[in-house]
């Protein structure tokens, strides 16, 4: 099968799960927005192996043919320290943080921005499956500032930590950065505890959940460097950023201006 053919089989069988007739676009940027919406869609449950087998194999072609960057060739801004622009799916180190809701589904509106979808879209179905047994064994939605580690699947790095941060109605309050600074320290500890050795924070609650970027930035940068002096944690800690903005406050805050 080619990319094409991959991609049609996919959007036929998950359209036959959901009992409906999707006609199948002509173009290939249709067909993929089409095919990302019924992944997006589609509900935790077991799929049959030749689905999974070649929703894997078109997933690997579509990570191959981007441009994915491994820890190994960036350059640490800090000692374990490092700033880096770029879409975190193609990020190759031993984790990667989802800023996730509280069900710890995954993002269910099709074609979504957000980060949780797009780390679902390209993960594959694989993921939201085990965050479905890992909330049913739970019994109840995960806690803001709480996190949970999962398998990888379809992305170059190998574990992603899911972590639920504060959203902000009205005014930024010491609630808010309590719980945000929680969801950095708590996916340290479940890093550390799970033996990674790199792990790459996106900009936790900034965005879709309104936390003032600025501010986010230094709560992150300030609870990751005492995480590191008070447990001597060794572990390399990536800030992802993808907005310029972003860029700009960290290289900031970490001495890197020009």
């Amino acid at each position: 099968m080619n990319q094409e053919q991959r991609r049609k089989y996919l959007i036929e069988y998950m359209s036959a799960e959901q009992n409906v007739r999707a006609k199948i676009p002509d173009d290939k940027f249709s067909q993929k927005r089409l095919l990302r919406a019924l992944f997006n869609v589609r509900e935790p449950k077991e799929a049959s192996e030749e689905f999974l087998r070649i929703q894997d194999e078109y997933l690997r072609e579509e990570l191959r043919q981007k441009d994915i960057t491994d820890i190994a060739d960036l350059t640490p801004v800090l000692p374990d320290i490092y700033l880096w622009q770029g879409d975190i799916t193609t990020l190759k180190c031993d984790g990667i943080v989802n800023a996730a809701n509280s069900q710890m589904l995954g993002c269910f509106c099709p074609n979504h921005a957000c980060i949780d979808n797009t780390i679902h879209t390209f993960a594959g179905v694989q993921l939201r499956r085990e965050c479905a047994e890992i909330m049913k064994a739970q019994g109840h939605d995960e806690p803001t500032g709480g996190a949970k580690i999962t398998g990888a699947y379809n992305l170059p790095c190998k574990h992603v930590i899911h972590t639920v941060g504060p959203i902000v109605y009205g005014a930024l309050n010491a609630e808010h950065e309590r719980l945000l600074e929680s969801c950095y320290r708590s996916c340290l500890a479940l890093a550390d505890k799970n033996r990674l050795e790199s792990l790459a924070f996106c900009c936790i609650s900034t965005g879709e959940f309104h936390f003032p970027n600025e501010r986010a930035a230094e709560i992150a940068v300030r609870t990751v460097r005492e995480y590191k002096q008070e447990t001597q944690s060794k572990i390399k800690v990536i800030f992802n950023v993808f907005k310029e903005q972003d860029q700009k406050i960290y290289a900031k805050l970490l001495g890197k201006e020009g």
